[in-house]
C-alpha cells in the first residue's frame, strides 16, 4: 500500500503555473510593503509630506510617491536623486528578503512623465528618419531611458534602433531598416 499514491497525494506535490505566478506576485506585493515601509521612514526623517502607492507591473514591484510640494527635492536635476533612491529602496529590500530587487521607483510623477515624453521622442525621430531615410543619434541616456525609445521605434515600420558607445555616453541611434 505504501506505493500508492492517493489523490490529495498528488494535489500537494503539483505546482500548476497559475500558482507559481501567484507566488511571484505576491513575493513582489512583499518587495513593495518593504521599500513602503524604508520610503516612509525616510519621508518621516526629512519631514516631508507624500503618499506611498504600490503596484506590481512587468514582473516588476512599482512603488510610487507623490503629493508632497517638497517630494521634487528627492527627483534632483534629470532624476539623479531618484536614481540613486532607488538604489538604496532595492538595497534596503534585499537586505530584508536575501534577494535582488529590480523594484521601480517614481516620485512626483517624474519617471511617468518622462516614459512619456522619450516614448513621444522615439516615434518623433523614427518618423523622421523613415521620411529622411537618414540616421539620427540622440543623447546619452540611461539604460531606463533607452529601453524606452528603443521600444517606441519598435513599433514603426522601416526604421530600427542599437546602441552606441560606452556608458555613461551611451546613446540610441535610429537608423532606416535594411
Amino acid at each position: 500500500m505504501s506505493d500508492d499514491v492517493t489523490v490529495e497525494d498528488e494535489k500537494t506535490t503539483a505546482v500548476a503555473p497559475a500558482d507559481t505566478a501567484a507566488e511571484e506576485d505576491d513575493e513582489l506585493v512583499e518587495e513593495g510593503e518593504i521599500a513602503a515601509d524604508y520610503l516612509e521612514q525616510l519621508l518621516d526623517i526629512l519631514d516631508f509630506d507624500g503618499d506611498i502607492d504600490l503596484d506590481v507591473e512587468g514582473g516588476r514591484a512599482i512603488v510610487a510617491i507623490d503629493g508632497g510640494e517638497d517630494l521634487t527635492k528627492l527627483v534632483g536635476q534629470r532624476g539623479e536623486v531618484l536614481d540613486a533612491l532607488q538604489e538604496l529602496t532595492r538595497l534596503a529590500v534585499q537586505q530584508s528578503t536575501g534577494d535582488r530587487s529590480r523594484l521601480m521607483l517614481d516620485v512626483a510623477g517624474w519617471r511617468a512623465g518622462r516614459r512619456a515624453r522619450l516614448s513621444t521622442l522615439g516615434a518623433e525621430i523614427a518618423a523622421r528618419v523613415v521620411e529622411s531615410g537618414e540616421k539620427e543619434s540622440l543623447k546619452p541616456m540611461t539604460p531606463f531611458e533607452r529601453k524606452i525609445v528603443h521600444d517606441a521605434v519598435a513599433k514603426v515600420d522601416g526604421v530600427r534602433s542599437e546602441s552606441e558607445g560606452a556608458e555613461p555616453n551611451r546613446r540610441v541611434v535610429v537608423l532606416p531598416s535594411a
